[in-house]
């Protein structure tokens, strides 16, 4: 049994939510980790944890991607939402200079926030850092807060910075594609370094590239993770559901 620890379950994705939970329980799948990006995602993701509370667990916050539209009220809400039954984290958040750095300072500012946040409240916070390792290393050692490096496909060495501070590795699809690196440095972190994701709807793993991503597809991963490192299906799963329960109040 395994759980997948980073999705986007939303109506904007999938038009049968019930139909693809159906889908996902009847691939092993018996949890998911709800990640909200945004206000309008956020309402989503607490409305569906409400619906399906031994299912589906859930994390609220604000995306870089979403600096420029987010207001007060939309922090509010995180705050006022973050002791909900099944909330177990604050996600997605961090930095992304992929696109523009332009807005560095009001991505590390509203980032910083979010930090302060998960402090404040005790909880685990969920990382999103595309081409901005090193400002997401530096924000991150001035808060005392612990959590997950989603979509993780960096370098050994930056792997094992996060390690030491205390932060798992999400893995996800990426580490099936054919020239993902991502594949070295998982031989050489211990096992009790890894959360398994999916990101769904997007990343979808090998051999389903090409079509919309859902957490059945964890199994896919798991496989491919389980070869990589040399150990079962049934050993993998122990192990990421034990690395769960370190981290997540599930």
């Amino acid at each position: 049994m395994f759980t997948d620890t980073h999705c986007h379950i939303y109506k904007e994705y999938y038009d049968d939510i019930e139909n693809i939970i159906k889908k996902i329980k009847e691939n092993n799948i018996y949890r998911v980790i709800n990640n909200g990006c945004d206000d309008k995602s956020n309402k989503e993701v607490i409305s569906l944890i409400k619906k399906y509370p031994s299912f589906m667990y859930g994390a609220i916050g604000i995306h870089p991607e979403s600096v420029e539209e987010y207001n007060e009220n939309d922090f509010k809400y995180i705050e006022d939402h973050i002791n909900d039954n099944n909330i177990v984290a604050i996600g997605e958040i961090g930095l992304d200079y992929h696109y523009t750095k332009e807005n560095k300072d009001k991505q590390i500012e509203l980032f910083e926030r979010q930090l302060q946040l998960a402090e404040k409240y005790n909880k685990p916070v969920i990382i999103h850092s595309r081409d901005a390792v090193l400002d997401t290393i530096e924000c991150l050692k001035k808060y005392k807060v612990k959590g997950v490096i989603h979509s993780f496909s960096g370098s050994l060495e930056t792997a094992k910075i996060y390690r030491k501070m205390g932060f798992l590795l999400g893995v996800n699809g990426v580490v099936t594609f054919k020239n993902c690196n991502l594949k070295d440095v998982l031989k050489e972190l211990d096992i009790d370094s890894i959360l398994l994701e999916t990101d769904s709807p997007y990343l979808t793993p090998e051999p389903f590239r090409g079509t919309k991503n859902d957490s059945s597809h964890i199994m896919e991963i798991a496989l491919f993770v389980a070869n990589i490192k040399g150990i079962s299906i049934e050993e993998l799963s122990d192990a990421t559901e034990s690395n769960i329960k370190t981290l997540f109040d599930i």
